[in-house]
């Protein structure tokens, strides 16, 4: 037993520990409660380590390195414990995301050692829901995308990608992790889209699932089709299959400055419930 303040990788046998800080704040921390969920705790299956930041003995911080750096319900001392082991390791992740306070302390810590950013996002309002609205309906013609659509979503997956992040899920392996990604969701049944006449009109995942909510990432509609309040019906039609089939709760998280897209979520029910902050490299 640890009877001081300290820091390691967590191992397979700290599971339960590690998800009883997860489950502390399910909507935040749906993204990485998904993964080890999934996963477990053992790096391989897991992508990535999770530090965990002991106090007086107990684990009550963590944070996911791997593809993402994710600071997990950190404290102060846990963030300078996680900077300075992710200085030590050096950079591996392609991002910063996380809860906006510890986020920016851990990023104001490693940017003399990483920077600069390619940008950064410092307040990305997280919303959520737990009820369908009462004046849009869902649109009809939203459904789950089916297998055999891959040709007919991969585009509309790529543009949304490429507009939302800035750089193409294409470079470097061809994007042949980001299409496997994609197939993994079409094929779970969490891939949405309305689709006309071969073209994807409007289009939504739900990323993250865990038994208490649900993350919904990847909103867009097309640019030929905006201005119709498409994604207002849209992502009615995505809650009640998130809401019926999936978790009680349903989340997202949006950049403060798209003024549309958080208008259109506050008229289909989210309400803000916190903040994340995104660097991407």
């Amino acid at each position: 037993m640890l009877t001081h303040s300290t820091a390691r990788v967590l191992e397979p046998g700290d599971l339960d520990a590690a998800l009883a800080v997860l489950n502390s704040d399910p909507v935040a921390n749906a993204f990485v409660t998904s993964r080890v969920n999934v996963a477990g705790l053992d790096p391989w299956r897991l992508g990535g380590e999770m530090w965990g930041w002991y106090a007086a003995g107990k684990l009550t911080s963590l944070c996911y390195a791997g593809a993402n750096l994710v600071p997990i319900c950190a404290t102060s001392e846990a963030v300078a414990s996680f900077a300075e082991r992710a200085r030590r390791s050096g950079r591996r992740c392609s991002s910063i995301v996380g809860p906006a306070e510890a986020t920016a302390e851990l990023w104001s810590r490693l940017e003399p050692h990483w920077g600069p950013a390619r940008e950064v996002r410092r307040r990305q309002p997280l919303m959520a829901t737990r009820a369908l609205p009462a004046d849009i309906a869902p649109d009809p013609l939203v459904r789950r995308v089916r297998k055999d659509e891959m040709e007919v979503i991969m585009p509309a997956c790529v543009a949304m990608f490429t507009e939302e992040v800035g750089v193409s899920p294409l470079a470097g392996d061809g994007g042949l992790l980001y299409q496997a990604r994609v197939a993994e969701l079409v094929s779970t049944g969490r891939a949405f889209a309305r689709i006309e006449d071969g073209e994807v009109v409007f289009k939504a995942e739900i990323g993250a699932v865990t038994r208490h909510s649900c993350q919904i990432q990847g909103v867009w509609v097309a640019p030929s089709h905006r201005g119709r309040r498409l994604s207002e019906s849209g992502m009615a039609a995505v809650l009640h299959y998130a809401l019926r089939d999936i978790a009680p709760v349903v989340s997202l998280y949006v950049n403060d400055f798209n003024t549309p897209a958080r208008a259109a979520y506050h008229r289909v029910g989210f309400t803000e419930v916190g903040a994340f902050m995104s660097v991407l490299f």
